[in-house]
């Protein structure tokens, strides 16, 4: 057995292999990698028990370890090597022992989805540690977490979490059933599991979130959270077109004031959808919708300016669109300095080259500030796919296409499901509880009946 193993193993320089004697006929062997493994365990744990022994027949009640785990058979040692366990053959019997080297961050606070009100910690890349987070939030027999294991060579471990009573059954097993059928070599991230449960190109409907607050909130109102194995994100599923434009930290506002700044982020959706598209159909093709003084105006105003209207608006929203990006992809100590230059030098350059319009620097600005207001990434890259698309219908057919651009906006958004819900919900289907909770932000006692079975009874969500 121990050629076997070094045959299969035998190119891994980590692999140590320690043979413990404990009588002149009987040798124990100990199996480890020293770069998965924490070697001050195997030593103190493991090693200096198996030295002093005169019997080895019962090895589980010897050897003290959180994790002893009796192998079944030799393929499992490959699983159990790579999770930085320490494998113990003793006379054709494998044993697993748990002695992982802590190689994973600590706790940290969120970087990405920053409140300043509610709890600061996020999840790591410890699988152990991320269920506990959540689980430290819902203390309750009723949480129920199923394992699998996805990938042909990582065997990445994925928890799929619900409460049992309050969730639809019917969700979890359409969820379990669409990751059973994964079949890719490695997970790197849970977000790598978002195209196989969702078929919408456009709208995302999957929340990648590092907040276990926000999760344990999700779980608690009816839906399925998913944790993978060396990831920092949790998913959380059903989600729907109105909980991506509402931060998480909604839910520690003040009720009436935070549902006037949810009237201020619905305008400011469509708002930074629509603004160049309607732009560019008045001074195009309907200039009678224009008081007569204000299109003037604008035709003063692009005098002597070389491109057409839509050429114009779509290089200035391209460039803002560049800005962007490199914001992101550059260091913090960079990026923002970056932006304050580009859209400063850019704009003012153009504007005095006769270029560019003022009133176009004004539009495509009024855009970008519109849709700031939203901290997710993935409404915001839908944002920019419609803007666009409503730019081309308008630059074709003026106010027409306009209106057939946003008919076809409703028409994908109304046709979009969830995990079999509508993405609209809760306005169709019409569900007035998680309105109140989602949309205006007023005290509410009961669960969605869409989401939730509500046969645990609580007082609160």
């Amino acid at each position: 057995m121990i050629e076997k193993i070094k045959k299969i193993f035998g190119e891994n320089p980590d692999l140590v292999i320690r043979k413990v004697k404990i009588n002149i006929l009987h040798k124990i062997y100990v199996i480890f990698f020293d770069t998965l493994a924490n070697q001050d365990k195997i030593n103190e744990y493991i090693l200096k028990k198996l030295t002093n022994l005169n019997n080895t027949d019962n090895l589980e009640s010897l050897i003290p370890g959180s994790n002893f785990i009796k192998l079944k058979s030799f393929e499992e040692i490959e699983y159990y090597l790579y999770n930085g366990f320490t494998i113990i053959v003793n006379k054709n019997k494998l044993y697993a022992v748990e002695t992982k080297a802590n190689l994973d961050r600590s706790i940290a606070s969120n970087e990405v989805e920053i409140a300043l009100k509610g709890p600061k910690n996020a999840f790591n890349e410890n699988y152990q540690s991320n269920i506990g987070l959540i689980k430290r939030r819902l203390k309750t027999n009723k949480l129920k977490i199923c394992e699998l294991n996805i990938g042909r060579l990582s065997k990445s471990k994925i928890a799929i979490m619900y409460i049992e009573g309050i969730t639809k059954m019917d969700l979890v097993q359409k969820i379990k059933s669409k990751l059973e059928n994964v079949d890719i070599d490695m997970i790197n991230d849970s977000e790598d599991l978002k195209k196989y449960l969702t078929n919408t190109y456009v709208f995302p409907t999957i929340i990648a979130t590092e907040r276990p607050d926000r999760c344990a909130k999700s779980l608690s109102s009816g839906k399925v959270v998913i944790i993978a194995q060396e990831s920092p994100t949790a998913l959380i599923l059903p989600a729907f077109l109105i909980d991506f434009m509402n931060p998480f930290s909604d839910y520690y506002t003040k009720d009436f004031t935070i549902s006037m700044t949810k009237i201020l982020r619905f305008s400011c959706f469509f708002l930074s959808m629509i603004v160049p598209a309607f732009y560019i159909a008045i001074i195009s093709f309907n200039q009678e919708a224009v008081p007569t003084k204000l299109i003037l105006n604008f035709a003063i105003q692009r005098t002597g300016v070389p491109f057409p209207a839509v050429i114009e608006c779509s290089i200035m929203l391209l460039l803002c669109e560049i800005l962007r990006e490199s914001d992101l992809r550059f260091p913090n100590k960079y990026g923002s300095a970056i932006s304050i230059l580009g859209a400063l030098v850019l704009g003012e350059s153009a504007v005095s080259a006769g270029l560019i319009t003022p009133i176009m620097i004004i539009v495509t600005s009024f855009t970008f500030i519109t849709s700031l207001v939203f901290p997710e990434i993935e409404i915001t890259n839908t944002l920019r796919v419609y803007r666009f698309a409503f730019l081309l219908g308008s630059s074709f057919f003026g106010l027409y296409g306009f209106l057939l651009m946003f008919l076809l906006f409703l028409l994908n958004l109304y046709s979009t499901e969830s995990v079999g819900i509508m993405y609209s919900f809760p306005v169709t289907p019409f569900d007035f509880t998680y309105i109140k909770e989602s949309i205006l932000k007023l005290k509410n006692k009961k669960r969605s009946k869409m989401l939730s079975n509500n046969i645990i009874k609580e007082k609160t969500i």
